[in-house]
């Protein structure tokens, strides 16, 4: 079989599907390549991930990989969040198939660019080589404000 039951779920029952009115971080990313879109939203009360909601645009690996990571990171602090990694998100899923790992890392960098709007929203110092890997990719045409 190609995908696990986990992924099977997750895709089926997506969890916390849906958009946070007043997040305080939203983070988009996209993957041109495979027309992969995942938007995170993050509700933060004293440094911890009270709330997190998502919308993807994508294959069911796509799906099943937010909706995982969605799981992992809620109730953690901001700090446990950043290091969830697009691995840690594919063991969750008892694996992906090699040609969609990129979906993992999508989910990975959602939550970074989340995270990143967060700490820019609030004036919060923090490492901005952190979020390095997320300027890769960033649609930028996507949505941008001329």
């Amino acid at each position: 079989m190609l995908y696990s039951e986990k992924v099977m779920d997750h895709f089926r029952n997506p969890r916390n599907v849906g958009v946070i009115e007043d997040a305080d971080g939203v983070g988009e990313v996209g993957n041109a390549k495979c027309g992969d879109i995942m938007k995170m939203y993050l509700k933060i009360k004293d440094g911890i991930i009270d709330d997190v909601k998502f919308e993807t645009f994508g294959c069911g690996s796509a799906i099943a990989s937010s909706s995982m990571a969605t799981e992992m990171i809620k109730g953690k602090p901001v700090s446990e969040a950043l290091q969830l990694s697009n691995k840690a998100v594919a063991e969750a899923l008892d694996g992906l198939p090699a040609y969609k790992m990129h979906c993992s890392v999508l989910a990975e960098q959602a939550i970074k660019s989340a995270v990143q709007d967060y700490y820019e929203k609030k004036g919060i110092p923090h490492d901005s080589a952190l979020f390095a890997d997320l300027e890769c990719c960033h649609d930028h045409d996507h949505g941008a404000e001329e």
